[in-house]
């Protein structure tokens, strides 16, 4: 069945990588940015309203990071490794604070001491924000160096300008998407609140965002030869023109007070930004200033990547189907009973 699509196994299942990596960003990205949104919150009902708005979801939208998890392992052994190695401590820093996140929702419904379980509510997700922000500074900012197929740089080279510019970037992006989906999920002074903050945090992340994407140009020589020359230009000039577009049309739905424009909006926003700058690596999954990695050379073998391309063809729309069905369930707003304090 997918015999044809065997010379192109690496480049597909690349852009698989890309759909669960997005998937999970903008999904518990969303509930990430909710945690930290609600670190500001002086009221302990708020705090729950808050808490409420993900419960349904929280858990499977963290699925989709095993699934990323899984699938890298078998789909490019050489990149897992070599990230893994180089990024082992914001790794597990994040999967510290994503615990964090996980005990309190099960323990705040049943503790006399809400406000302890709303503090690891809010400090979980801002801990493992700013992890996932320096793993993937750290990514791109082309510190790795690769030796016989191993990682052979300092385990603290993520930790630099650039990344920490990314990390900015992530923590604003990610309370930029919580608030615009609490606007969705919310009504009253809350709904008020969150626009106010996806206002602002709209305006805080384009420059940042602008700023990745030149301080990345001018890193790689090559991705500034495709900004420079045609026909990337085309592509990469279309991707960043889409976003600039949707970005004024997230500013123009908040100004308009729209309830469920401004979150699909965002979500679109982070595709098309993440898109822009995906291009302009490639063909390099591992990107480095002392040379990069191209995705053929991090790749399984095709028979390796066939056989995951035939379970993936069934196992992924049961999953997708499940989790869209999940979310349709839960539409509408929340209640405005705090979480813990149900019946």
């Amino acid at each position: 069945m997918f015999e044809a699509l065997r010379p192109y196994l690496p480049d597909i299942w690349l852009l698989m990588m890309a759909f669960f990596l997005l998937y999970y960003a903008i999904t518990d990205g969303l509930d990430l940015g909710v945690g930290m949104i609600s670190i500001r919150s002086k009221e302990s009902e708020e705090r729950g309203t808050m808490m409420g708005t993900i419960r349904s979801n929280w858990h499977s939208n963290q699925t989709w990071l095993v699934i990323l998890g899984g699938m890298l392992f078998g789909a490019f052994p050489v990149f897992y490794g070599v990230i893994l190695s180089g990024l082992y401590i914001p790794i597990l820093v994040m999967l510290f604070g994503l615990l964090l996140r996980g005990v309190s929702f099960e323990m705040r419904e049943h503790s006399e001491y809400k406000g302890l379980w709303d503090a690891f509510f809010g400090g979980g997700s801002l801990i493992a924000s700013l992890a996932q922000g320096f793993a993937l500074g750290g990514i791109l900012s082309g510190y790795f160096i690769v030796e016989n197929g191993d990682f052979a740089a300092s385990h603290w080279g993520w930790l630099n300008p650039y990344s920490l510019l990314v990390t900015i970037g992530v923590l604003i992006g990610y309370v930029m998407l919580g608030a615009n989906y609490l606007i969705m999920k919310t009504e009253g002074e809350l709904q008020d609140k969150a626009y106010r903050i996806a206002w602002t945090t709209s305006l805080i992340v384009a420059p940042i965002s602008i700023a990745v994407h030149i301080w990345t140009m001018f890193k790689y020589p090559y991705v500034y030869q495709k900004w420079t020359t045609f026909p990337d230009l085309y592509l990469l000039g279309g991707l960043t023109l889409a976003a600039a577009f949707i970005f004024i049309a997230l500013l123009v739905s908040l100004k308009k007070r729209r309830e469920v424009a401004p979150v699909f909006l965002n979500a679109a926003l982070v595709i098309f930004s993440f898109a822009a700058v995906s291009v302009g690596l490639y063909p390099y999954m591992i990107p480095s200033i002392h040379g990069g990695i191209p995705v053929d050379e991090v790749a399984a073998s095709p028979d390796t990547l066939m056989f995951m391309l035939y379970v993936s063809a069934v196992v992924l729309p049961i999953v997708l189907i499940y989790t869209s069905y999940e979310f349709w369930i839960y539409r509408g707003k929340t209640s405005k009973e705090p979480y813990g304090q149900e019946g």
